[in-house]
C-alpha cells in the first residue's frame, strides 16, 4: 500500500509555513533515525511524499507514521519509499525465480522410467533420478501403471 491517511489537525507542530514543512519533516524523520537512507520529502497542500532506501524492516512503517502524524499532514504517498528486503529472503527468493519450473508427467501405457527419463531428461540412463523423485508413488521402478501422474525432476 503505498498512500496512507491521517488526520490533519492532529500531531506534532513541526511548522508554521507550507514552504519550511518537508524540510521540518525531514528533519524530524533523521533526527530520530529509522533506518532510511536517501530521504526525500515532499509537502504539498498536506500531503507529504516520501521517497528514499528502508535499511531494516521496521523503517518503512515508522517513516511512514512520523511524517503522517505530524500537524498538517492528511495523507503520506509512499510510493517511492524502497522497503528493506532481507538479503537472505531476497537471496531464496531469487533462487526460485531461477530454479526450473517443475514438470508433471501422466504414464502412458508402455511406458518406461528409461524411457520417461529419456524424453525428459535427455538420457535414458537417468531414470534413478525420475524414480527417487517418485518414490511416494512409485515402489517399483519396474511396476509403474498407466494413469500414474510423475513429477519429472529438473535437468
Amino acid at each position: 500500500m503505498s498512500l496512507f491517511g491521517f488526520v490533519k489537525d492532529i500531531g506534532r507542530r513541526l511548522f508554521n509555513k507550507d514552504e519550511d514543512a518537508a524540510e521540518k519533516i525531514k528533519e524530524h524523520i533523521l533526527a530520530h533515525n529509522p533506518g532510511v537512507e536517501d530521504l526525500k520529502v515532499t509537502y504539498e497542500n498536506g500531503i507529504v511524499g516520501l521517497s528514499g532506501r528502508c535499511t531494516n524492516k521496521d523503517a518503512f512503517q515508522k517513516c511512514v507514521l512520523m511524517a503522517g502524524n505530524v500537524q498538517g499532514v492528511a495523507d503520506v504517498y509512499a510510493t517511492g519509499l524502497v522497503p528493506y528486503v532481507d538479503p537472505a529472503a531476497k537471496a531464496a527468493a531469487e533462487a526460485a525465480r531461477a530454479a526450473p519450473e517443475e514438470q508433471y508427467y501422466v504414464i502412458e501405457k508402455g511406458d518406461t522410467l528409461w524411457a520417461i527419463a529419456r524424453k525428459f531428461l535427455g538420457d535414458g540412463n537417468r531414470y534413478p533420478e525420475v524414480f527417487e523423485a517418485n518414490r511416494e508413488v512409485i515402489i517399483d521402478p519396474d511396476k509403474i501403471f498407466p494413469g500414474q501422474k510423475i513429477r519429472i525432476p529438473p535437468k
